[in-house]
């Protein structure tokens, strides 16, 4: 069963505020959705969040508040990163500021704790929290939902004639800044592979070299090992460069369609082997890795990441770890076949990626292995993203508490 219960996407255009005066609210003539820029920059300084100061463009969270499963771990979750002092150097968000991002939390655990009924902890949650909504790649509130998930690959912890492509560890001289990027310059992906530059730094390898690049993307890998363990690698860093989509240019080559996603990539790329690095080596980012030896992938917060509840967004402009409300559609599978489904719920912000820098993209993590693929591969649909902090008024007073158990 899915983690999110199905329901209407409540979609309204903010009034404008500015220089403290409200104006009335604009109509915004829809945007086709081929000529949107979902990758489009906020001006410097900007953040991706709006207030919502007008209740009836309050999402309805009744039918959310019955279909809870995962959330209060994941909570818990984001409460352990917030009790790090590292945390403090995300805050203030805006006018949020650490305190109230972890008494937000706090408060939400505990309303689900209660035994409310979903409507009255929906309409708790009315009174008690601020409701932000995310501008979008459009002012209009409009982001693009795909999906991630952790794949499941034969793996070696050896070089063997099969295993032959490497997932490296971090090389011993990295420095990395808070979001896993080198503070120096580093090689890009084809000089790397080229020129065997990290040899010796080996976590496992692979048996498929397009394998191996699916496990940088998507930040994270089970490998089967051939004693039959299941051994877990998850993202630590990246060379800094900038990252540039493979499905983008095989779709732009005409060598899949606009909505095959990476099963056709895979399937693509294993009849031709041959064309795997004139493809991945047009992105020049390149990702490396560390044992993660409990098994359960990592975010970027090095927290671990829940299906349907943890968010990867981009952390320059959004709030790390805090509670957002999806409101979107996502593939499901229904009896043999793979439909786009109505989905809705509470998340939390735990992650981030390469391919999610801008206010109009958010990535939903869907699990472990190839089912979870299949219906991540197929995600790409518009949706509004809510983020929900407790009201200042309601913040108890004093510091932070410890993480919750």
């Amino acid at each position: 069963m899915r983690a999110f219960a199905a329901a209407s996407v409540v979609v309204a255009v903010m009034a404008a505020v500015m220089a403290g005066c409200h104006k009335p609210e604009q109509v915004v003539e829809p945007i086709p959705r081929a000529k949107k820029n979902y990758e489009a920059q906020l001006p410097p300084g900007a953040l991706a969040l709006r207030k919502i100061t007008d209740p009836r463009q309050i999402p309805d969270f009744t039918r959310a508040c019955g279909d809870t499963a995962g959330v209060r771990d994941a909570v818990a979750n984001s409460l352990n990163y917030l009790a790090k002092p590292s945390s403090r150097a995300n805050f203030p968000y805006g006018e949020v500021t650490h305190e109230q991002a972890a008494a937000s939390l706090r408060a939400f655990a505990a309303l689900l704790d209660s035994g409310r009924s979903p409507s009255d902890l929906a309409a708790a949650l009315r009174e008690q929290f601020d409701v932000y909504i995310s501008v979008g790649c459009d002012y209009a509130g409009t982001v693009l939902f795909t999906a991630y998930y952790t794949p499941i690959f034969d793996g070696s912890p050896v070089r063997t004639e099969r295993f032959r492509w490497p997932l490296y560890g971090p090389p011993a001289d990295l420095v990395k800044g808070p979001d896993g990027s080198p503070v120096s310059p580093m090689p890009d992906r084809r000089t790397i592979e080229l020129q065997n530059l990290y040899a010796g730094q080996e976590l496992a390898w692979l048996a498929d070299p397009f394998e191996a690049y699916v496990a940088q993307v998507q930040g994270s890998a089970k490998l089967r090992m051939p004693d039959g363990s299941l051994a877990t690698v998850g993202y630590t860093a990246n060379n800094g460069h900038d990252y540039r989509s493979v499905r983008a240019e095989l779709v732009k080559d005409g060598r899949i369609g606009p909505r095959d996603g990476l099963p056709a990539m895979l399937a693509y790329f294993k009849a031709r082997p041959e064309q795997v690095t004139e493809y991945t080596w047009r992105n020049p980012r390149y990702v490396f890795f560390a044992p993660v030896e409990d098994g359960r992938p990592r975010g970027c917060l090095n927290e671990p990441v829940t299906a349907y509840r943890t968010i990867a967004t981009d952390k320059r402009i959004y709030p790390a770890a805090c509670l957002a409300f999806l409101s979107t559609t996502m593939p499901e599978r229904r009896g043999g076949t793979i439909v786009d489904a109505p989905l809705s719920g509470f998340a939390l912000d735990q992650d981030a990626g390469g391919a999610i820098r801008a206010a109009g993209r958010c990535d939903l993590y869907v699990g472990v292995g190839p089912e979870a693929g299949e219906l991540a591969g197929r995600a790409q649909n518009e949706g509004r993203l809510y983020y929900l902090f407790l009201k200042p008024s309601l913040i108890p007073p004093g510091t932070l508490a410890p993480a919750a158990p």
